[in-house]
Parts: structure tokens; sequence; C-alpha cells
């Protein structure tokens, strides 16, 4: 079921169809009066406004019921969410940031950290799959946080998420005006900067509509790309280049698998986590989705894919085409410094002339992806936390367009941060920039496995029966806790590189910029818990019913049922590739 804003513009189009012939000066006069009116308040949100009570402490009732009715345009569609899904916001992490991991851990650090990372976030992506099937509401991470752990901790969880995309915004507008200095362009930075800043707030002013189709076009493009490159990797490792032959595992030998032992594997995890960020917006963008039910399942398998292309069979083969020790990988000055990619070394080593300025081209395109991500993830997260009255009221804003417009402009206004490009404390700002988002991801992931294993108690206690589940997590309850103990651990290895960091004598600086994040959502959560005196919530209490859009548990048992029944009928080929796909 499409949202008032989408069937709004699909009944205008319609009715402009059947009036009569007009004059230019009337239809650019009416498309103007349309313009000017979507960013006029939406309905739902002046309701919402007039029946807000001030209470002593937290409503919790009341906060369920405002992002359940959210009225953001549902108008995304099965293919934007599986493009976001199996291409969203694959950027720097990936193709820029792998050759410091390579650097410093060595191939066979790569490998492991990112097929552990992998293992955990696929566990994450099912258990929010579940989540978000059943309570398709505004706000995700943070609403699911604050229905099933603790009000305090969902407030903490919300402003990680939600600053964690508002510096990435700026650090990508940045890295995408340094990629453009591989091509030597004699153009000042700022420029850049300022062009990239308007095509990212043009794009997210035409909506989620206008987010949904450039994901699709970016994601498009890292696709197509990724696999080419695998492709030629294989080539390449099998002799097939111009200018040597077989490399097989020549580098896994010498210089070796390894480099700086077990503290250089634990140093990748984080860089692993970095390039992963992002992949969890499937569910974010589920509240903004005609028919959660048929396409969050289906975007939700398409990150096994991710997993294993984009990330496991590619830096495969970039272990195996860059040793650890190469030149250009120790040459990186900064966490944008495209000539450090190890997809560019690899395709410079190979003689192949050209095709480095192809995959420049494409680590662009993934920039202002993901830069295009931040806005989105970062507003509707603000106006979720707005919603639940965790955030200044102002921000939950939503016009008739159903964009969440305060949060859109305070996040793009929060990108002029990028201009302290052509500063002389330029490094030193992004370096703390970095740290707030540097774990951000983990502290999310974390809590979605918390939420997902709480919500099955609480679904079980209520008399709940997990036929009634539209679609359930393939990992279950023991794959979240799992999760739950690998993010655990990530974050105890991350500790423990802050403190003894490589190459390095362990600084208080050094130490903040690498874990910077924990002690920000600690001090969140608790200053929250201490001000408004939160509990914890008993599962017998957890709201189960706001934010449901299939209320008819009968009518839905039955339907998933005869859903059921019909795949079991169905060729064995065709029910392996549904599970997966």
């Amino acid at each position: 079921m499409s949202s008032p804003a989408c069937e709004k513009s699909e009944s205008l189009e319609a009715a402009s169809i059947e009036t009569n012939v007009v004059s230019p000066a009337q239809v650019s006069a009416s498309i103007w009066v349309r313009v000017v009116d979507s960013f006029r308040p939406n309905e739902v949100y002046l309701a919402n406004c007039r029946s807000a009570t001030s209470t002593d402490g937290y409503d919790m009732e009341a906060a369920a019921k405002r992002t359940a009715q959210s009225p953001l345009a549902r108008c995304l569609k099965g293919r934007h969410l599986q493009m976001i899904a199996i291409g969203g916001s694959i950027g720097t992490g990936l193709f820029i940031n792998s050759g410091k991991a390579l650097s410093n851990g060595g191939p066979a650090s790569l490998l492991i950290a990112f097929l552990l990372i992998g293992v955990m976030l696929y566990i994450v992506v099912h258990a929010l799959g579940e989540l978000a099937v059943v309570f398709p509401v505004a706000g995700s991470f943070a609403t699911y946080s604050t229905r099933f752990i603790d009000p305090a901790w969902g407030f903490a969880m919300g402003w990680n998420y939600a600053m964690q995309w508002l510096v990435v915004f700026p650090l990508e507008l940045v890295a995408a005006s340094i990629t453009l200095q591989y091509w030597h362009v004699p153009v000042n930075n700022a420029v850049w900067i300022a062009i990239f800043w308007t095509l990212i707030i043009v794009i997210n002013f035409f909506g989620v509509k206008g987010y949904g189709e450039a994901e699709f076009i970016f994601s498009l493009v890292k696709v197509v790309s990724v696999v080419g490159f695998i492709i030629l990797g294989i080539i390449l490792v099998c002799g097939g280049g111009p200018v040597r032959g077989y490399i097989g595992g020549t580098y896994w030998a010498d210089p070796g698998a390894f480099n700086h032992g077990f503290k250089g594997l634990c140093s990748v995890f984080v860089t692993a986590a970095f390039a992963f960020a992002g992949t969890e917006l499937v569910g974010l963008a589920a509240a903004e989705t005609e028919n959660p039910r048929k396409t969050v399942p289906s975007a939700i398998k398409q990150v096994f894919w991710r997993i294993t292309l984009f990330y496991i069979i590619a830096l495969a083969l970039v272990g195996l085409l860059v040793p650890y020790n190469s030149p250009q990988l120790l040459d990186a000055t900064s966490h944008v410094n495209t000539a450090a990619s190890p997809f560019v070394i690899a395709i410079q080593n190979a003689g192949i002339g050209g095709l480095p300025s192809v995959i420049n081209v494409v680590i662009l395109i993934s920039v202002l992806s993901v830069g295009n991500s931040s806005v989105y993830g970062c507003s509707r997260t603000l106006a979720s936390l707005a919603d639940m009255g965790l955030a200044p009221k102002h921000l939950a804003y939503i016009d008739k367009s159903g964009r969440p417009l305060v949060a859109i402009i305070v996040t793009t206004i929060f990108g002029l941060v990028a201009f302290i490009a052509a500063s002389p404390k330029e490094a030193d700002v992004f370096n703390w920039l970095l740290a707030l988002s540097g774990l951000s991801s983990i502290f999310t992931w974390a809590s979605v496995c918390l939420a997902h294993i709480l919500f099955r108690r609480a679904w079980k206690i209520q008399g709940h029966s997990l036929d009634e589940l539209a679609f359930k997590s393939q990992p279950g309850v023991v794959g979240s806790a799992i999760g739950f103990v690998l993010n655990v651990l990530v974050l105890a290895s991350q500790f423990w590189v802050a403190i003894c960091p490589i190459g390095k004598q362990p600084t208080p600086e050094a130490f903040f910029q690498s874990f910077l994040a924990a002690p920000v959502v600690l001090t969140f959560f608790v200053g929250y818990k201490f001000w408004n005196r939160t509990k914890l919530v008993k599962p017998s209490e957890a709201d189960l019913v706001n934010g449901r859009r299939e209320v008819d548990v009968r009518a839905l048992v039955d339907e998933l049922n005869a859903e059921r029944e019909d795949m079991r009928q169905r060729h064995f080929m065709c029910r392996v590739y549904k599970y997966w796909c």
C-alpha cells in the first residue's frame, strides 16, 4: 500500500492527462503551486502535534504511536530496496580503506576480519529484517531499542546513528573532491565540494523517490564494476596479464600472509566495520516501502551476495594481487587517498592503461552514493527521534510530500563543515569526526541483535507463535546471541588496539581518536537514564501492536500458510533460489 504522498502524486498525473489542453503559463503556475504546497506540513504531522501532551517521565506508548503513524512517503519499490541492500553505501571503506587494512594486517588478516564481520552482519540484517517486516516504523534501530530494551538506550542509539551519518556527510564530500585530484584538475577543492553538496541536496529534496532512484543507479554502477574487477582479478592471478605471468599465492609467501600478528588482525576489524556500515539502511528504508512484507525479505537475502561477492571474493583477489608492503599502500596520507586504493594499485601493477581512471570514476560515484545515503540516514533518524520525544520537536516536521524537511535541512547545513578542507586544521578536524563515526556501527549492530532477542522473548510471553511472522531470521535467536557476542569482541579488540596502537607510542589523543564513540554513547545513555529515570522494558509489557501494518492476525496467518504451501509445491531449485534470494 503506497503512502498518501505517492497516491496524491499519481492522481495528479492522471488528472492532468484527462484535463483539456492548457497554456504553458497555466502549466507553469500549476507546477509552481504544487511545488510550494508540497513543502507545507503534512496533515498527519499536524494531528500528531495536536495530540502531543506533556507528561512526567517518558511516554513510551505515545512515542510508539507517533513512529508507527509517521507520514513518511512510502514510495520505495522492491528494485530500490534490493539495490540499496546489495550495493548501497559501498564506498571508501571498501575501495580505499581496505588498502590501509591490508598494509596493517596482511592479506590473511584482511580476509579473516572481513569474513568474521561479514558473518556478524549477515546475522544482524536478518534480525533487523524480521523486526522491520513486523514493525516497518520510522526510526528502525532507535525505535526497536526504545521498545524492547530501554528508552535511554534508544536515545543513545538514535543519536549515535544520527551523528554517525551527520559526520560522514562532510567527510564524503571532501573524499569526492580529493578523488578528482587523481586527474590533476586545476580547480580548487572547495568548488567541487560546493557542486557535490548542491547535487546531494537536490537529490534529497526530491524525497525518498529521488534517493531511491539515485541509489539504484549508483549501486548498479558499483555492482557492475566490482563484478568486472573480480573477473579481471581472476585472469591476472592466473597469469593472463600483459606484464607478468602466473601470480597465484606468491604474495602470501613473500612478504607473507600476516603483518603485525594478532594485533594486526584486530586493527582490521574496525576498518571492516566501517566498510560494511550502511548495509543496515535497508531496515531504515522499510518505513518508506510500499509493501515491506514482500520487498524487505528479498532485499535482506541480497546481503549474503553483497558480503560474499563484494567483500570476500574481491578482497581475496586484492590480497593475491597487491603485497602488504607495497610502497603505494604505505604512501597513503589520508583515508581518501585514491592512489592508495588496492584496486587501483592491482590494475597499475598489471600494466593495464586506462582502467585505473575507470576505477577512480567508480570510487567517485561510490563516495557520492555514501554522501547521499548519509543525508537520508541522518534525516530519517533525527525525525524519528523527534517523534519519540528524544530530540527537538521541530525535527519531526514532515511535509505533504512525505519528506522530513527540517531534519534534511539540518543535515545538509552540517555538510558545510566540508569547507574546512581549505583550512590548515583540516586533518585535525576530520580525524576527530572520524573518531565519532568509527565505532558507531558496532553499537548499532549489537543493539539490533539484543532487540531481536528481547522481541522474540516478548513475542512468546505475550502468546504469539512464530507462524505469525511473515519473515523469520535464518540464524534465529541463537544467531542474534552470537552476533551480539561478536560485536562485543570487536569492541574489546579495538579497545586493545587503541591502548597499544601499531607502530606508535600510546597517547590519550590516539586512544580517543580510536575509541571516542564508546564514551560518547555511554554518556548519552547514562545521562538520559539519570535525567528521566527510565526502566528496562519488561517483555510482558513490550509494545507488539503499534506499527504493524497487518492487524488481522488470522487473515495474515492464512495468507502466510498458503504462500508456504505454494512454495513447498515448487521445484527444488526454485526453493533454493527463494531461500538465498
